[in-house]
C-alpha cells in the first residue's frame, strides 16, 4: 500500500492572512472564496488532510495592494495594528475550540480529530513595535520571528533587496541587532527564509542559537546563484549543524528551474530539493514540510498531484520510491518538526 502519514506538521501556513483577505476558513475549499483561487487551505481541508500542527503566520505587507493586509512602510503603529488583527483571529479560533497554541514541549501525538496546534510565526517583524515588546508577543503564542519579508523592514533587508545597488551590503539595522539579542534572550527561534544574504550572514554571526528556514528550497537547483529567496549550500549546512529544520516550499516556481506561468512542477522536483538537502548534511533529520500552501498563490501552482492537504501523501510515495524508510517518511511528515520544538 502507498505510505501515509499519521499526521502532518506544516512549517508555514498564512492562515490568518487568508481570513483577513476574505477566505471562509471553516468552509470546504471549493466554496471558501477569498484570494488566489482555486483554494487549497481552510481549517476543514487541513483537518481532512491530517495536518495537525503548523507554524501559522502573522503576515502583513508594507505598502501592499490590499489595505486589509498591509500598512504604510515605516509606520510601526499601523504594522502593529494589522498584526494584532491577525493575532485576534488565532485567539478566537482557540476560544472556539478550532485551535490550540503550541507553548513548547512536550508535543503529544495527535488523537482523534484534535484542534489544530498553532505556533505563531511573525513573518516580517514590523508588527513588533520594539524589541522590548517581544516578550508580550511570546506570551500570546509567538514561537518564531522572521525579521523581514521579501521587502525590507525596520529590522532587516529582505530577500527582494537589490544586491547590485548602492545599498547592496545593508543587512540588519541597529534595531534589528537589538531584536536578534532579544529573540535569543527569550528562547524564540529565528526564521531565515526571507532574509537578504547580508542580513542572514549578520544574524548568524550575532546568534549561535538554533534557526529554521520555514519555507525555503535549494538555490543550487534553481540555477540562479543570486536568488536570495532560497538557500545556498553553506547555509543549509549551517542550519543543520545548529539542529535546525528546512521546510520544503511547494510553490512550483520555487521548485522548477524551467518554470513558466501556468505550469506545475513535477513531484520528482520536490524529491530533488529534499534529497539535495539530505545529501549536503548527510542525513534526513533536518528537512520537513513548509508548504506555504495558498501563501500568495493558488492550488493551481502547487506540484502535480497536490491540490489539497489531503494529497500530501503523494510526497511520501515519491520518497518511498527513492528508498526512504517508514521512519524517514514519518520524520519528514511530522517527527522532524516535532523533535525541533521539543
Amino acid at each position: 500500500m502507498p505510505p501515509t502519514a499519521t499526521a502532518w506538521f506544516d512549517g508555514h501556513l498564512d492562515l490568518a492572512m487568508l481570513e483577513v483577505l476574505g477566505r471562509n476558513m471553516h468552509a470546504p475549499a471549493n466554496s471558501a472564496g477569498g484570494p488566489d483561487l482555486p483554494a487549497a487551505v481552510t481549517l476543514q481541508t487541513l483537518r481532512e488532510g491530517r495536518v495537525t500542527h503548523t507554524l501559522a503566520t502573522i503576515f502583513v505587507e508594507a505598502d501592499g495592494k490590499d489595505p486589509r493586509g498591509s500598512y504604510p512602510s515605516g509606520d510601526a503603529a499601523a504594522a502593529k495594528a494589522a498584526g494584532l488583527a491577525q493575532l485576534r483571529i488565532y485567539e478566537r479560533w482557540v476560544m472556539e475550540g478550532h485551535a490550540r497554541f503550541l507553548k513548547g514541549p512536550p508535543i503529544h501525538p495527535p488523537g482523534s480529530n484534535p484542534p489544530l496546534t498553532i505556533g505563531i510565526l511573525i513573518e516580517g517583524a514590523d508588527p513588533i513595535e520594539s524589541p522590548a515588546e517581544l516578550r508580550w508577543w511570546k506570551e500570546h503564542g509567538v514561537v518564531a520571528v522572521a525579521l523581514a519579508w521579501w521587502k525590507d523592514s525596520r529590522y532587516a533587508t529582505g530577500n527582494g533587496h537589490d544586491l547590485s545597488g548602492p545599498n547592496a551590503k545593508l543587512g540588519l539595522t541597529p534595531l534589528g541587532r537589538e531584536m536578534v539579542k532579544e529573540i535569543d534572550a527569550l528562547n524564540l527561534v529565528h526564521d531565515l527564509s526571507h532574509l537578504s544574504d547580508p542580513a542572514l550572514d549578520q544574524l548568524l554571526s550575532l546568534s549561535n542559537k538554533r534557526v529554521i528556514a520555514s519555507h525555503s528550497n535549494c538555490r543550487a537547483l534553481l540555477n540562479d546563484p543570486k536568488n536570495q529567496r532560497h538557500l545556498a549550500a553553506p547555509i543549509i549546512k549551517e542550519i543543520a549543524r545548529r539542529g535546525g529544520i528546512i521546510g520544503l516550499n511547494l510553490y512550483s516556481k520555487f521548485l522548477d528551474p524551467n518554470y513558466a506561468d501556468g505550469t506545475r512542477a513535477h513531484i520528482d522536483l520536490c524529491v530533488r530539493h529534499i534529497e539535495h538537502v539530505c545529501e549536503l548534511v548527510n542525513g534526513r533529520g533536518c528537512v520537513a514540510l513548509g508548504s506555504d500552501m495558498d501563501g500568495g498563490f493558488s492550488a493551481a501552482k502547487l506540484p502535480q498531484g497536490i491540490d489539497l492537504p489531503a494529497h500530501l501523501d503523494t510526497l511520501l510515495t515519491a520518497l518511498s520510491l527513492r528508498g526512504w524508510t517508514d521512519r524517514d517518511l514519518q520524520g519528514f511528515a511530522f517527527a522532524n518538526w516535532q523533535r525541533f520544538w521539543r
